[in-house]
């Protein structure tokens, strides 16, 4: 998820510093190219974590899955709590990390970053519950609680801005959204209002009585983008440009087992073990609300898009640095290797071209 599990960082950081990324890793069938991914629990980025179970990718440095084999590179997956991933990137421990545009803004500022690969959009994954507030108006004194400075905290005020209203008068509260929906969800009287994500939305509706959506990520189509990113530097080491190929398509070859009834059962219970230990049905309901993009036409057309060009993306980076959410803005380029975060859909082309 968009926030984790610090114990997983603890139990893979030894891995993580111990890959010496872009390098050639001995055994195997002979020495190949190093590179590492940084991924934690949302729905689109525990494909990865599938994609190794089902043998398209192996997690460690030294052993290789099908498509490792295929596009010449050895890939460590590295899993760890949302947080985590973003320092390892930031303080360039790894190649790529799994992150959402706004908040590859940041670290795009200090390493020039590339776009490679968007996994999904929230439609209907972020939301504010609240319980005996039935009305934005409503809500006026009352405080939301969330996790600052995040998709939460955007979700939030854009989602109020679009309905008229003025975040300036709304309390956003910072709390680690876990221990907010466990206080809704068993009855804290002070807990009114939460803006969370999958899976807090799913568990806090279904065990609090009287919970509701007030407002969600419905209001803002794909202004919330999960995504591959991956340092300029690393693609332009030898082999660079596999190492995205390969992680590319290891997401779409997932998607494939997704969209074919035969295993998409299957894959959907991989996938909810990967993310919350949450069963069939409820991945069922997950991902109709964290809409992939589940195939290089899909990537590529929104990559390609001109209102999210023109639009989507400035609207992004002008809120995030008006409402504090960035310290700074990055320049943000479709296409352009001299902006700080280009979005570039050359590398899901080569995957469709199948090269």
């Amino acid at each position: 998820m968009r926030f984790g599990n610090l114990a997983a960082c603890a139990a893979l950081v030894a891995l993580v510093v111990g890959c010496n990324s872009g390098t050639p890793a001995g055994g195997g069938e002979g020495d190949v190219p190093v590179f590492s991914l940084a991924w934690s629990e949302y729905p689109s980025w525990s494909v990865f974590g599938v994609a190794h179970e089902k043998g398209l990718l192996h997690k460690d440095e030294g052993q290789m899955g099908e498509l490792e084999k295929k596009w010449g590179v050895d890939i460590v997956l590295v899993q760890a709590d949302y947080d985590s991933c973003l320092s390892q990137y930031g303080n360039s421990t790894v190649d790529a990390v799994c992150m959402t545009n706004m908040d590859s803004l940041a670290p795009a500022t200090g390493r020039d970053s590339v776009a490679i690969l968007p996994t999904s959009t929230s439609v209907g994954a972020d939301a504010c519950i609240t319980v005996g507030v039935d009305s934005i108006e409503a809500l006026k004194g009352t405080p939301t609680y969330g996790l600052e400075k995040s998709v939460s905290q955007y979700a939030f005020e854009r989602c109020l801005e679009l309905e008229g209203a003025n975040p300036k008068d709304y309390e956003f509260k910072n709390m680690d959204p876990g221990v907010a929906a466990q206080a809704m969800q068993t009855g804290d009287e002070a807990m009114k209002s939460i803006m969370v994500w999958n899976p807090f939305v799913l568990q806090t509706l279904r065990d609090r009585d009287g919970a509701k959506r007030l407002f969600d990520s419905r209001k803002i189509p794909e202004e919330i983008i999960d995504m591959v990113v991956v340092s300029k530097a690393s693609l332009a080491k030898p082999s660079g440009d596999k190492f995205a190929g390969a992680v590319i398509d290891a997401f779409y070859e997932v998607n494939k087992m997704l969209e074919d009834d035969s295993t998409r059962a299957d894959t959907l219970k991989a996938l909810g073990e990967k993310f919350s230990s949450l069963g069939v049905e409820d991945m069922e309901v997950v991902v109709q609300e964290t809409k992939m993009y589940p195939t290089p036409a899909d990537g590529i057309a929104l990559f390609e898009n001109k209102d999210f060009q023109e639009k989507t993306m400035p609207t992004v980076v002008d809120f995030c640095v008006t409402h504090d959410i960035v310290d700074e803005k990055s320049s943000i380029g479709f296409g352009k290797a001299d902006a700080q975060l280009n979005f570039d859909a050359s590398y899901m082309k080569q995957v469709e071209a199948g090269k």
